[in-house]
């Protein structure tokens, strides 16, 4: 595919990358919500949640995983943090790439 993060996969396009293994990537978000913003995505494209095949769903458990790790790292698990997945337009999903998103570092308010 030829999505931004699938760019950032094949280091096409730099990204101040976090974290990475043979599945996963986590980069810092360039239009941050909060202090800590943290793009966790899969190597592997795949276009939203809604799209993910049974033999897909370890790729989400260890993004979660990613997700904690992270989350110690930035010094946010003792206050708390958001983690989430947007799926489609209408739930405001820029990338066509599966990510999640960390958040963290001060008040997030209520999501709704």
């Amino acid at each position: 595919m030829d999505c931004i993060f699938c760019k950032i996969v094949r280091n096409e396009i730099p990204a101040e990358l976090l974290f990475e293994n043979e599945n996963i990537m986590a980069f810092r978000d360039i239009n941050p919500l909060a202090p800590v913003h943290i793009l966790i995505i899969p190597k592997k494209h795949i276009p939203n949640v809604d799209q993910l095949e049974t033999y897909d769903l370890p790729l989400v458990t260890e993004m979660v995983s990613v997700a904690q790790k992270l989350a110690r790292q930035n010094s946010i698990q003792e206050s708390g943090y958001r983690i989430f997945i947007n799926c489609g337009p209408d739930a405001d999903q820029q990338v066509p790439h599966l990510h999640l998103h960390l958040t963290g570092g001060g008040n997030l308010g209520s999501p709704c």
